[in-house]
């Protein structure tokens, strides 16, 4: 009997906002939403993007205000906070060359070394030389359009390393921090409560980034250094690594001794991310695991890259979508008319336990995670091109929900978070594998979502956004429809698919499992089921009983009071990032060894392996 990972918390930051408490959520669905839930929502972004502060986050939004959170969220297009995508900096070689020879003058310290064999110097002091030569190779300063304008950008206004002492942190694990931070304090329990209760080896932190930090803090700095005729920096090649999302939170939001991981499986590392934590709480190897991705990919070099590769919606596809002026709001465009997908920037964090801790701590429940399948494509003719593998995971997720759930749950009462990267190749192939399972399985409208339509991809984060919007969905009933497209491409297959234009209202309860699928550069492939809160429920009231959940229930009134003053405080301007650098250092002198157990001073003792697990075999 395997335990059950429950999702007991989340948080992080993307183009919508704030994550926790369907945050995010509620600003993709805003149409749909009642007055004061509106209203509740603009006042809450207004507060993160700095436009409200203190007393006035209970007074209605002026419309001016209303208009500048509706305009500053989502995807949009580029900000020059991050560069000018009309006049980009670059260097353009040039070849200087002159009959009679050249002659300038320079800083002595400024001269090359070895100096060119051509080269006449002569010294004219105060650290000035005369120089000549026959020809010169240079770098001139030259600036140029990129041909993308649009991104998922967070709010404006919104900066992560303005909440923390976050000098020299690359923008991806500024995101991190805080992104963790909301998680844990949205959990409604004292973290050092959890750590004394399950002891350290108790829980993992699995998170990465995909891509690396590439901004000038990381390894976008490293790279650059010595061409841009700078020093590299001792903190760029660390801060640079892809598992340091994992090691930041470990190291500066939890204090985590227990066990880590960074997996990296290009669009689709946070789900691969995902799989660790849940094979950790399903074997009882783990009792708690945090869950995380952060991804900050709006640098220019990234979007050469994707833009040369012809993966991105150039501004030259966007006209031809949109004959009139472009609507970069409307760029990415899953399952419609599209040329390319659009990238973003954000951080989601999850905080599974398994069933009976949950319980014990009544910690709250917002669903469970119960399996993430996971292959790869084989034989491929392109790196970046998709393969048979998703359809494994596909089937094999709807095939396990089927027989934990039964048919009727998995035919009537589930939908489908799509990757919906919004390229012509993935809405074929993706909307293929779909409708295929789906008349296979015998579901014959099968509701699917695409959240990339919003936000845009966000690499590494990008299946956390769609966990955290599943999560929404079971909360609020709404499911967010494509709402940047006019109509479904006539290359989609969707007879048995319900791919929808706009939103979609349903009750909470009829909803049971949300699938996530992913599938990434090079192969990567990933399916997550994922059970709604009254499902998750009754399969703990079967597995522990009534009482169990009736003291569950009185356990947990404090908690989600707790979480709401969190949630309260936040809407008032208050992140209060938890950022714990230099805090609680263990003296490793006070460590206390036996060859029983190892006892870290303000920790729990922790026992030593003493049985042999392959004690069949010796």
């Amino acid at each position: 009997m395997q335990r059950l990972p429950v999702i007991t918390a989340f948080g992080g930051f993307n183009p919508a906002g704030r994550s926790s408490f369907h945050r995010g959520y509620k600003r993709l669905v805003m149409d749909k939403l009642g007055a004061a839930e509106r209203a509740d929502v603009l006042a809450d972004l207004a507060s993160l993007m700095g436009l409200r502060s203190g007393a006035q986050v209970d007074a209605p939004l002026d419309e001016a205000t209303e208009r500048k959170v509706l305009e500053s969220t989502l995807v949009r297009e580029l900000e020059t906070r991050f560069y000018d995508y009309r006049k980009c900096h670059f260097h353009q070689p040039a070849d200087l060359s002159s009959a009679g020879g050249m002659t300038f003058e320079m800083a002595a310290r400024q001269l090359p070394e070895p100096l060119p064999e051509d080269w006449q110097v002569e010294s004219l002091g105060e650290g000035r030389v005369r120089v000549h030569c026959r020809s010169l190779s240079v770098m001139l300063d030259s600036y140029r359009e990129i041909a993308v304008a649009s991104a998922g950008q967070l709010p404006t206004g919104f900066e992560p390393g303005d909440h923390y002492n976050s000098r020299f942190h690359p923008r991806g694990l500024q995101l991190a921090i805080l992104g963790a931070s909301d998680a844990v304090q949205s959990l409604g329990l004292d973290w050092d409560k959890i750590v004394s209760t399950v002891g350290p080896e108790a829980i993992s932190v699995y998170a990465s980034s995909a891509m690396s930090q590439l901004d000038p803090y990381g390894n976008g700095g490293l790279l650059q250094s010595r061409l841009r005729g700078n020093r590299v920096s001792s903190k760029q090649l660390a801060l640079g690594l892809t598992s340091m999302p994992a090691d930041f939170v470990n190291a500066y939001v939890l204090g985590s001794v227990g066990t880590t991981g960074a997996v990296a499986g290009a669009c689709a590392t946070y789900l691969y991310n995902l799989r660790a934590a849940v094979e950790d709480i399903r074997c009882g190897r783990a009792r708690v695991a945090v869950v995380g991705a952060a991804e900050a990919p709006l640098v220019p070099e990234v979007v050469d890259g994707y833009t040369t590769m012809g993966a991105l919606a150039s501004i030259d596809g966007l006209r031809k979508l949109f004959p009139g002026e472009i609507d970069y709001r409307r760029a990415s465009r899953p399952f419609g008319d599209n040329c390319g997908f659009t990238l973003g920037e954000g951080t989601q964090w999850a905080i599974l336990m398994d069933d009976a801790l949950a319980l014990e701590l009544g910690a709250n429940i917002h669903g469970a995670v119960a399996n993430v399948f996971v292959n790869a494509d084989g034989t491929k003719k392109s790196i970046s091109a998709p393969g048979p593998g998703n359809y494994l995971t596909v089937a094999r997720a709807m095939a396990e929900t089927r027989a934990i759930l039964g048919e009727e749950s998995l035919r009537h009462r589930s939908f489908v978070q799509a990757h919906g990267s919004s390229t012509p190749q993935n809405r074929v192939t993706e909307s293929a594998i779909f409708d295929r399972l789906a008349n296979a399985f015998g579901i014959e409208s099968w509701p699917v979502c695409a959240v990339k339509a919003y936000l845009g991809h966000t690499v590494a984060a990008a299946s956390g956004d769609q966990l955290i919007t599943s999560l929404g969905i079971f909360d609020r009933g709404i499911l967010p429809g494509i709402t940047t497209i006019d109509s479904i491409a006539d290359d989609v297959h969707h007879s048995s698919l319900d791919i929808a234009l706009e939103h979609r209202e349903r009750d909470p309860e009829s909803l049971d499992v949300a699938f996530l699928n992913s599938k990434g550069f090079g192969g990567n492939n990933a399916t997550a089921s994922v059970f709604s809160p009254h499902v998750v429920r009754n399969m703990l009231a079967k597995r522990h009983g009534e009482r169990a959940i009736n003291d569950h229930a009185a356990l947990n009134e404090s908690v989600r009071e707790q979480a709401l003053s969190y949630d309260a405080r936040v809407k008032r301007g208050d992140l209060n990032a938890i950022y714990r650098f230099g805090e609680g250092l263990v003296d490793e002198a006070e460590i206390r060894l036996s060859d029983r157990q190892v006892a870290l001073p303000g920790y729990p003792e922790v026992d030593l392996p003493a049985e042999n697990p392959f004690g069949d075999m010796v």
